[in-house]
């Protein structure tokens, strides 16, 4: 679904549909798209882990319900799993959550309107900031009149919520009656989803410099330093995407 089949269905007055609840509705249409597929059979992996680890359905479903972004919740589940501590399992889990934070702050700008947004829906919406929603918002957010914005991605953020929890549900209960590896398998469907998502959002060539600067470097750093070949790698090749491509625009500009 395009940014411009979003903004009102066909035959439909536009005028007619200036409150929150239709476009909280278009954001909930949006949300049954190809994204949602992948997040959906991502967390069927993390389910096969959890069983394996011995979470209960309740505990699974608290899990994504609370924490929500996947990454952090199958590093709580790994640091279970090996018998951490509770501050080193949340100094992890915070680790891998401090990513969301300049994301965060870039969609915020885009969401509100000074007029009528409160800065409790903001924080009420700011639980469904995660890749997929980040990506799509991005995308098709600025389309949108501006008092649409908010309801839009509250639609978007909470169908994607609900639908996964639900297929999470199912899957831990029939996940049984599949082998382990094909089920465990489905955990990569994330990142490589990730990285895709992220390139097809890059506005910029610096953006995309930095993406393959990370794939290039990724490698690199894990071989010579494995204990910081991730932050590493975000760190370096980000500054140098940035600096070529901030040369790069100056140079253009002369």
């Amino acid at each position: 679904m395009t940014s411009s089949e979003m903004n009102v269905d066909e035959g439909e007055d536009p005028s007619e549909f200036e409150g929150g609840a239709y476009w909280f509705r278009q954001g909930a249409k949006g949300a049954f798209c190809l994204p949602t597929l992948i997040l959906m059979m991502a967390f069927v992996g993390f389910t096969s882990l959890a069983r394996e680890v011995g979470l209960t359905l309740v505990e699974v479903l608290l899990m994504s319900l609370l924490m929500w972004a996947l990454p952090s919740i199958v590093v709580l589940t790994g640091a279970m799993s090996a018998g951490a501590g509770l501050i080193p399992a949340a100094i992890a889990v915070a680790l891998s959550a401090v990513r969301l934070m300049p994301m965060t702050v870039a969609l915020m700008p885009v969401l509100r309107d000074e007029k009528r947004t409160k800065t409790w829906q903001m924080l009420l919406v700011s639980h469904f900031v995660a890749v997929t929603a980040w990506v799509f918002a991005m995308r098709n957010l600025p389309s949108l009149p501006r008092a649409a914005r908010l309801p839009f991605f509250a639609g978007f953020g909470s169908t994607v919520h609900f639908v996964v929890l639900c297929s999470t549900a199912l899957s831990y209960m029939v996940l049984p009656a599949l082998e382990g590896p094909i089920a465990a398998g489905l955990v990569l469907l994330t990142p490589i989803y990730f990285m895709f998502s992220m390139y097809q959002a890059s506005r910029t060539s610096g953006d995309k410099a930095a993406l393959i600067l990370g794939l290039i470097l990724g490698p690199v750093f894990y071989h010579f330093f494995p204990g910081a070949d991730l932050l590493l790698t975000g760190f370096v090749g980000g500054t140098v995407a940035f600096v070529g491509w901030l040369f790069a625009t100056r140079r253009a500009e002369l």
